[in-house]
């Protein structure tokens, strides 16, 4: 698989995966084959993630310009891509780049990495710094992309987004199927059967 790591939390995945998973990461700012984050000390300053954390390269690591990375992106040639949030609604929708009223540094890729990757999930906190849900009905923030995410992971659980909306996949431990619910702003579809923990 093709895996592009969206800025803020996605990049993280890369320091919990096994040196043998067999996916090749990718970076809209320009890199395939991206090995685990370093510290500054450790680092060659060239090599960036696009949420500008060092990285390392691996065997087969590649390096291209802006233009062959999105072409990428628009040919769609990513399996997946994980992606932070502001807000994702039930029916899939997506806000993740403009909270107004705060400053922002632009959409960036987020836009056709979200519209064009085969798979989209999201990876965020269940609610925000105030406490509020950012898994809602509907987005109340600008749309980066309509219909979009799959599955969103969080701190507090694992939800499928699809035609009933969201549904439990799995709760983090010691976190209740309850809890869960109270702190979603929108109906969360419990499974029958007891729920898996992470």
């Amino acid at each position: 698989m093709v895996v592009n790591l969206g800025i803020g939390l996605p990049t993280k995945v890369i320091d919990h995966m096994p040196v043998d998973f067999e996916v090749c990461l990718h970076t809209e700012n320009g890199m395939a084959g991206i090995g685990k984050t370093l510290p500054p000390d450790q680092a060659d300053r060239n090599l960036i993630d696009a949420g500008g954390a060092y990285v390392s390269t691996v065997p087969g690591s590649a390096f291209f310009d802006s233009v062959t990375s999105f072409a990428m992106v628009r040919a769609g040639r990513l399996d997946l891509t994980m992606l932070g949030a502001f807000e994702v609604a039930a029916n899939g929708d997506l806000a993740n780049w403009k909270i107004p009223g705060k400053f922002s540094p632009g959409v960036g890729g987020r836009i056709e990495l979200a519209q064009k990757a085969r798979r989209v999930v999201v990876l965020t906190t269940h609610t925000d710094r105030a406490g509020n849900p950012k898994l809602k009905q509907t987005c109340a923030l600008p749309l980066t992309a309509r219909a979009c995410v799959a599955r969103v992971f969080t701190d507090m659980a694992v939800i499928e987004v699809g035609p009933r909306g969201f549904a439990l996949i799995e709760v983090a431990q010691g976190v209740t199927p309850a809890e869960v619910a109270e702190a979603t702003g929108a109906p969360l579809h419990l499974p029958d059967a007891p729920v898996p923990t992470f």
